[in-house]
């Protein structure tokens, strides 16, 4: 007679035990069960204005006063976001000010920084009429006004290097404390960039500095229909816990200032 090792029955237990057959496999275990939120948690979804609604309506006056003291503490959160604002869009530049606006602006300190980390500062070199530099341009737009602490400028390429051949459009090259942290060149010629790509890109050198929290949208009827890019939620790769620096860019990584091997002069 044949025997099913699968089956729970006591002669298979008997041969298991003599071991005629290999004991069962233990069952998986069973998944541990995800935290339960914190208070605090539960409070970050919503709205100064909701924060406040939700307090005059608690039960008791402990949950009241938990309420009271997350949105003060939200409201000052956000006073120092827009203290901290001090950019917000793409400003354009001239190699007389390059100097001004590039190199000496990324030496100065926040007015909260104890620990005088300076300012990124990301310089963008195009020329219209190249569909990558002209698709990286977006790209800057859009994350200018998502990182308004870092300051980003935009010069045309052969009018900020002397005779800089197309082929190396668009370089970005990216300031912090006075030097440069990171450049690229040639952004998008071996494939399209994403705007998530630039991002994470620009985070890992340490040009942006990630929101503290999520910024809160209600949900409206016309964002279903809305395909513009500048709609992307604004929880990208760049600020995503698993988040990684694009691995190839046109064979030319990201390089320190130190062991670039470009054959232009950046100290303007």
């Amino acid at each position: 007679m044949a025997v099913n090792a699968d089956e729970d029955t006591e002669f298979n237990d008997a041969l298991r035990k003599h071991g005629i057959l290999p004991p069962k496999e233990a069952p998986p275990p069973s998944p541990s069960p995800p935290p339960s939120p914190t208070f605090d948690d539960l409070l970050n979804d919503f709205t100064p204005a909701e924060l406040g609604e939700l307090a005059e309506d608690a039960q008791d006056d402990d949950a009241e006063r938990l309420i009271g003291a997350f949105r003060r503490h939200r409201l000052a959160e956000e006073r120092t976001a827009v203290k901290r604002a001090r950019f917000g869009r793409v400003y354009p530049i001239g190699r007389e000010d390059y100097t001004r606006e590039v190199t000496e602006a990324s030496t100065v300190n926040e007015d909260d920084d104890e620990e005088g980390r300076g300012t990124g500062v990301v310089c963008f070199l195009y020329k219209d009429g190249i569909p990558r530099s002209d698709r990286a341009f977006q790209h800057m737009r859009t994350l200018a006004a998502r990182h308004p602490r870092t300051k980003f400028v935009s010069i045309v390429g052969d009018k900020c290097i002397p005779n800089l051949p197309d082929s190396r459009i668009p370089m970005l090259i990216v300031y912090k404390k006075g030097d440069i942290i990171t450049q690229v060149v040639a952004w998008g010629a071996d494939r399209e960039r994403t705007l998530d790509e630039l991002e994470v890109l620009l985070l890992v050198a340490g040009a942006l500095i990630p929101p503290e929290h999520p910024p809160r949208k209600k949900k409206t009827d016309s964002d279903d229909d809305s395909d513009d890019e500048d709609d992307e939620p604004r929880r990208s790769a760049a600020t995503s816990t698993n988040g990684r620096a694009p691995k190839n860019i046109r064979g030319e990584a990201t390089k320190k200032a130190d062991d670039s091997d470009s054959d232009f002069d950046f100290d303007l």
